[in-house]
């Protein structure tokens, strides 16, 4: 079984409500055994472009875990408030 890996990219919009969002989202990985690995936000772009400040990254036992997640009517209550916080890129990998 392979891990699987969820890495947002963020540009934030509303600084209050990002914290808000942030201060959230925890309780909602905890149930499907999914780990924040790393926050942090964009020094330099070295080759190519990327319109993002800011980037996420959580790690899940495995990928139906991290689509349970996503699907919870915990994290998708969530939504809303990300949506006015920030722009969002969510995207998932199997490693």
């Amino acid at each position: 079984m392979s891990k699987a890996w969820l890495i947002g990219h963020i540009t934030v919009k509303d600084a209050s409500k990002w914290a808000e969002y942030r201060s959230r989202v925890p309780a909602t990985l905890a149930p499907f055994g999914a780990e924040l690995a790393f926050r942090g936000t964009l020094a330099q772009v070295l080759s190519g472009s990327h319109h993002h400040t800011d980037v996420v990254v959580a790690g899940f036992p495995d990928r139906a875990a991290l689509e349970a997640w996503h699907a919870s009517p915990a994290y998708q209550a969530l939504i809303p408030l990300r949506t006015e916080a920030a722009e969002v890129d969510l995207l998932s990998y199997d490693s």
